[in-house]
Order: C-alpha cells, then sequence, then structure tokens
C-alpha cells in the first residue's frame, strides 16, 4: 500500500499551506492576547500591593494612637460605686431582708474610702479588702456571722459577693 502523492496537486497544497499559515497566525494572536492580559493583571498586581502598603502603614498609625490613648484612660479610671450582694443567707433561716440590707449596707459604709480612688490602687489592696471582709462580725437575729468572699469584680464599680457564715 502506498500514500497517495497529493504533494502535486496545487488544492492540497494550498490547504496544507492555509492550513499552516492559519497556525502561525493564531498562536502570535493568543501570545499577544495572553501577554496584554498578564500585564493587566502585573499591574493590577502593583496597584493592590501599593494599596495594602499604604493600609498597613495607616493601621499601625491609628493602632499607636489608640495605644496612647488607652494608656491615658487606663490612669484615668476610677472607681464610682460599690455593689455588694449577700447569698447564702436561707441556709441559716434568715428571713429578715431588712437585716441583710442593712448589713450589705454596712459592708458598703465600710469600703466607701474606695470611691474616687484609682482602680490600679484598689485592685493591688484585693487582698487587704478580701481580709477585712472576711473578719468582720455582724450580728443579726442575736447570733454573730461572718463573711466569705465569693467573688470581687474590680472596675468602675466594685462588685462584691459574699457567703454568709456563722461565727465561731
Amino acid at each position: 500500500m502506498r500514500i497517495p502523492p497529493l504533494y502535486r496537486k496545487p488544492g492540497w497544497q494550498r490547504f496544507m499551506a492555509g492550513f499552516i499559515v492559519g497556525g502561525c497566525i493564531s498562536w502570535l494572536i493568543f501570545l499577544y492576547m495572553f501577554g496584554v492580559m498578564q500585564e493587566r493583571q502585573a499591574q493590577m498586581i502593583e496597584r493592590q500591593e501599593k494599596m495594602i502598603q499604604d493600609l498597613q502603614q495607616e493601621k499601625a498609625i491609628w493602632q499607636e494612637d489608640y495605644k496612647k490613648l488607652n494608656q491615658k484612660n487606663e490612669k484615668l479610671l476610677t472607681i464610682q460605686r460599690i455593689d455588694v450582694k449577700i447569698s447564702n443567707y436561707e441556709k441559716y433561716d434568715i428571713h429578715d431582708s431588712q437585716s441583710i440590707f442593712e448589713a450589705e449596707e454596712d459592708i458598703k459604709h465600710d469600703l466607701s474610702p474606695l470611691i474616687a480612688k484609682n482602680l490600679k490602687t484598689a485592685y493591688l489592696n484585693k487582698d487587704l479588702i478580701i481580709r477585712m471582709l472576711e473578719n468582720k462580725v455582724i450580728k443579726i437575729n442575736h447570733r454573730r456571722y461572718t463573711f466569705e468572699v465569693r467573688d470581687i469584680l474590680f472596675y468602675s464599680v466594685v462588685r462584691v459577693h459574699l457567703n454568709l457564715k456563722l461565727a465561731d
């Protein structure tokens, strides 16, 4: 079997030449379009990188300003109010809410020197405050009670949560 001699027919020669020339032209068009698209992408990435750098610098400036403001405000924090909550009084059959209220007010009065003090100094004296509260003896219905500090929260409002305990 033999391949037919198509190289002698001018129709086939024109077809093959057109095929080769068309392939070369389409390849050149592809390269041009791809290069233009890549150039646009590179320019866009460059613009975005510049924008990111500018925004990071701006963010660093803002963060620095906020740190300074936070440090300044931290120095200015003072205690405005004291809240005291006594719990566990039902265990000792105390149904007199007036006595509990008076005990809470008495503790608020004892802690009143903390009002308008710097929050940091009050927090540093936390152990002293806890010992003072736990050593306090209060008399309700002819019985003596002490307190056990459950928790203390220090902020512009000092919240003290106490458990009532029968004194020995």
